[in-house]
């Protein structure tokens, strides 16, 4: 694809990306993402302890309204212009090319250094073939963990591939996994039964052998054959040791309450939701959300410790 006038597309070296300099220009020179993201800093939270003593946070941010109360149907998606592919981004969204991928500056922030990262070809949301890439960018992104929503499981733009990054200590979840049971090498559970959603781990020591890893376990899972892959989230995240993936197998996209109505929220839970940062863009919603609704929420969505370890029993 051809690159438009209007972007100066940077070049990113591997273990340079020049992600923070890159941030802080896209905020000099893009008003509606500075506004957004200098609004962050001001928005409420709060923090709710789980059965089991482990904690949620809630975060009520208006503008994740365009994100959380999107239309996810075929017609609405074939109507609208791919906001991440690259002829219909805004003038200001400059990228840094990554491989098959541009880094843009997500303007719509819920972590303090919001990115995207989308494909550089218009191709549907599959991580069928790419957790190697996923891993390699949590290489390259240290100070980042790398999330990927599945297309029926909180992805706002299900028509065109991407991750997302955040900082990586925002996300409670990646602190609550101390021990891990494994079936087979590098895969496995947390031994904590209080930790939730259920989620399958896994260790790789590299993004090749992620790559294998991920294979096998989504091999565990039921295919969702309108997409080609089972509903998940993964959340992945690197260090000296090695690269973790946290893989979250869902049972479905929304909870039976979801909507605009009296007795209804509009909660949408994608990776950061199920990674401990519920997000609430109506102040409705933020007020009325507690562990008994979270509780709910997981129990309709996701998967139980219990149905993890069943399905890890199959693993070969």
């Amino acid at each position: 694809m051809g690159a438009r006038s209007s972007h100066s597309t940077k070049q990113g070296k591997q273990g340079m990306i020049p992600i923070n300099q890159f941030i802080e220009s896209q905020l000099a020179a893009w008003p509606l993402a500075n506004g957004n993201y200098q609004a962050l800093k001001g928005v409420d939270t709060k923090t709710i302890t789980m059965p089991g003593g482990f904690e949620m946070k809630v975060q009520y941010n208006p503008a994740r309204i365009v994100s959380t109360g999107a239309k996810m149907d075929a017609a609405t998606l074939k109507k609208r212009p791919c906001f991440l592919c690259e002829k219909n981004r805004p003038a200001e969204q400059d990228g840094i090319e990554w491989g098959d991928y541009t880094i843009l500056v997500n303007p719509f922030p819920i972590f303090p250094r919001h990115l995207t990262l989308p494909l550089k070809e218009h191709a549907p949301q599959t991580m069928m073939g790419r957790a190697a890439d996923m891993a390699k960018l949590a290489q390259e992104l240290p100070d980042y963990v790398i999330f990927y929503n599945g297309q029926k499981c909180g992805a706002s733009a299900p028509d065109h591939m991407h991750f997302q990054a955040g900082n990586r200590d925002f996300l409670p979840l990646l602190s609550q996994i101390d021990e891990v049971e494994y079936v087979v090498p590098g895969i496995g559970y947390p031994k904590n039964p209080n930790v939730r959603p259920g989620m399958i781990v896994i260790d790789g020591n590299g993004p090749e052998h992620a790559q294998d890893l991920f294979e096998r376990v989504i091999n565990l899972l039921p295919m969702d054959d309108a997409v080609g892959e089972p509903m998940i989230n993964v959340l992945c995240a690197a260090d000296d040791e090695g690269v973790r993936m946290l893989v979250i197998p869902r049972k479905r996209h929304r909870p039976d309450f979801y909507g605009d109505g009296p007795d209804q929220m509009i909660l949408s839970p994608a990776s950061v939701d199920l990674g401990g940062v519920m997000i609430t863009p109506r102040r409705e919603d933020f007020d009325k959300l507690d562990a008994a609704i979270i509780d709910k929420t997981l129990a309709q969505l996701c998967y139980t410790p219990e149905e993890i370890k069943d399905l890890c029993t199959n693993l070969k």
